[in-house]
Parts: C-alpha cells; structure tokens; sequence
C-alpha cells in the first residue's frame, strides 16, 4: 500500500521525512525521548549520549519502546557530527528520528552497523533534516508535552496515547502521527 504523506494534515505530525528505513506500521510507542536542539551543545554530545543511555536503561527494564528523537547523527564515530551512542545505549528505541543541526548538513547514519541492526530489529529509520523535501520535526509540540523527567539536553515524555508510526520502505517515506491524530 503507498503512504500518500501529502494528503495528511502537517498539523497531526511529529515528522515526516521521505528517507525512512523500515517499512510497516508501529503503533505500541507511548515514550519519547528527545534531545532539545536548543540546549545541545557539540562539545558535549557525550554528556547527550549518557543521558540518552539512562532513559534507555530505564525503558528497556520496564519493557517501554520509545521514539527517540536527536539532531545530527546518531552513533557518529565524531561528536561533532552528531551523538555518539552506540548501540547498546538506545536498543530500546522502536523508531529513531535523526535531525538535521543547524548549520551544517551531515549525511544519515546507515552505516553498516547501524543499519543492520535498524533492519533486524524493525526500527523505523526517519532522517529529518527540517525544510529538506518537506521534512520536519515538531519541534514547539515536542517542547509543549509535560516531560516526566528532564535532564541537561535531553527530555522524557510519556503519552497517553500511543504515536502512530506509517512507513513505507519502498517509497522511503514515512510519517508519526501525535497521539489520537492517525
């Protein structure tokens, strides 16, 4: 079935992008962990990878997927192109959204050990560099949710209804619906 994104409404959206890895539709995500671009600092995308690791501690014990949302590249060998995860501290993430930074275009994170395990594990995949072909992220609404916890740069979130995830990996679209707007 394709994913017609340009009949949606932007304003039931937390992202669309039209680079997406995945394919299918992912509907049990009730957390969000999010690392604010407005507070993200380059020089400390360490301390951001260490926060982002205890919220995925968290989740993983008590059996939560997540979206994670970041800007720049996730698991960058280079803290300045992005948060130097490695697997292990964002395993528990169902759908990862990778944002563009501000001022300099980094290209997606699909390594070969990324991409592997997006593509084992069925994670939805959304690069989302804001403008480019009509992709964003929501950010104001993100920063509108009451965060169950805050830390330095990043922010945990729990809804009361679960995110809608629609992806479709032949077209390499994807969209994430709000909770209650799909």
């Amino acid at each position: 079935e394709r994913l017609n994104v340009e009949k949606i409404d932007e304003r039931k959206l937390i992202c669309k992008s039209d680079r997406v890895l995945g394919n299918g539709i992912i509907d049990e995500i009730y957390d969000i962990v999010w690392v604010d671009p407005e507070l993200f600092q380059r020089a400390e995308s360490r301390k951001a990878a260490q926060e982002v690791y205890e919220y995925n501690l968290q989740l993983v014990g008590q059996k939560r997927p997540y979206l994670l949302v970041g800007v720049g590249r996730w698991g960058s060998m280079d803290p300045w192109l992005g948060i130097p995860v490695k697997w292990e501290q964002i395993s528990g993430a169902r759908a990862i959204i990778e944002a563009g930074l501000e001022d300099i275009e980094v290209a997606p994170s699909q390594g070969s050990h990324f991409f592997q395990n997006i593509t084992s594990f069925m994670i939805g995949y959304f690069t989302a560099s804001n403008g480019q072909n009509g992709a964003f992220v929501d950010w104001p609404w993100l920063r509108g949710q009451t965060p169950l916890d805050s830390k330095k740069y990043t922010r945990h979130v729990r809804l009361d209804k679960p995110l809608v995830v629609k992806m479709n990996g032949h077209q390499h679209r994807g969209v994430i619906f709000k909770p209650g707007e799909e």
